[in-house]
């Protein structure tokens, strides 16, 4: 009894003091280990921290797309301020097509080379400059995802890239606003620009969607949970699993079903095809000699090529052949124009002729019927003798 009573005990107090694992000399507290200090934040570079300044030039570059150089020139005026200020010397080369940034004695800080060179970077990706010059900020990071190499089919690659966008770019803006960061979709890649808890999630959203793993509004519906699950301090150390949806592929292929039609039932075999000596004893060619039998070919080929021939010369000359002039409306208007014009002079003529034996009629006087003493004539009366 005594002995099954130190069991229990031991067992207890291996529950209550779990082993931990042997510390080495490294495995020391540091400094830097306390939770009120924020890892994740960035501090602003100061040039007192670098007054001696680079000991070697360091150098990046990179090649643009045709497309853009006319709007390169317009801006690069705007590129080459925002480096100046740093240190930073650039410039562009549109024989070559590239742009190359380089530091200078004046560069104090060492990064910032890098930051120069992902700004190249995302210019040439079709970001404007007034955007892309916001990743010189120390705050401010990116991310170019390539999405033309994960989908072999082209219009598939293509519909996929759609659902990113979204009817009127609003599921990008969504995940804009979810994210914090800038999302553009340029051709086979995506740029992002924000922080990096941002740009992970971004660059996961993509290739869910290229991959056709989950689409992009179910993500959104995620992130929206998780940002009013955060709003609960009592559910910061719990697990959040729970709260959020499961979406499952609905889109299963479906495999076609191959219909036979089965031909009626006949107790016969189908009729022998006749063999190529029986069609030439049909003809009597076999029974023909071979000079003859080569003769009747060349004949053939003869006719053939004639016909052939005829039709490409009926071909070439069609081109020549004016086509034929369409009835413009213009020309059916004047046409009945002239019609119109011919009956109403005719109608006009009619009404003339009648207008004058009107006006004669009218004219007649009235005097000439009424009896009464005439007046004596002027002509001589003939004097009988």
């Amino acid at each position: 009894m005594a002995e099954m009573a130190e069991e229990k005990s031991l067992n207890v107090n291996e529950e209550s003091d779990p082993k931990r694992k042997h510390k080495g000399k490294h495995d020391k507290p540091k400094p830097w280990d306390d939770p009120s200090i924020d890892h994740w934040k960035i501090e602003k570079f100061d040039p007192e921290w670098n007054q001696s300044g680079l000991l070697e030039v360091s150098t990046f570059s990179t090649l643009f797309p045709q497309y853009r150089e006319k709007y390169l020139q317009e801006c690069w005026p705007i590129v080459k301020g925002a480096l100046k200020a740093h240190g930073i010397t650039c410039e562009l080369n549109l024989v070559a097509g590239s742009m190359t940034v380089s530091t200078t004695m004046k560069t104090r800080d060492p990064y910032i080379i890098v930051k120069a060179r992902d700004l190249i970077k995302l210019l040439s990706r079709s970001v404007p400059a007034p955007q892309a010059v916001k990743i010189l900020n120390d705050e401010m990071q990116c991310d170019i995802i390539k999405i033309g190499s994960l989908v072999r089919n082209k219009d598939r690659f293509v519909k996929r890239r759609q659902y990113l966008v979204g009817p009127n770019s609003s599921t990008l803006k969504a995940l804009e606003i979810l994210t914090g960061c800038y999302i553009l979709v340029q051709g086979n890649t995506v740029a992002a620009m924000g922080s990096f808890k941002g740009l992970k999630q971004v660059r996961r959203i993509v290739e869910d969607c290229v991959l056709n793993k989950k689409h992009p509004l179910h993500h959104i519906k995620i992130l929206m949970l998780k940002r009013e699950l955060a709003k609960n301090p009592a559910l910061a150390s719990e697990n959040w699993d729970r709260f959020l949806p499961q979406f499952k592929k609905k889109n299963v292929k479906q495999k076609k079903v191959k219909t036979n039609e089965k031909k009626p039932y006949t107790p016969f075999p189908p009729p022998q095809q006749p063999s190529k000596i029986d069609q030439q004893l049909e003809s009597g060619e076999y029974f023909l000699s071979d000079k003859k039998k080569l003769a009747k070919q060349w004949e053939e080929k003869q006719v053939k090529q004639a016909e052939k021939v005829a039709e490409n010369k009926k071909n070439r000359e069609q081109a020549f052949v004016p086509p034929e002039e369409p009835k413009t409306h213009n020309q059916d208007v004047s046409n009945i124009d002239k019609e119109d014009v011919i009956a109403m002079a005719s109608l006009l003529k009619k009404k003339a002729k009648e207008f004058r034996k009107q006006k004669s009629i009218d004219k007649i006087d009235a005097e000439e019927f009424i009896a009464g003493p005439s007046k004596p004539s002027k002509k001589k009366s003939k004097s009988f003798r």
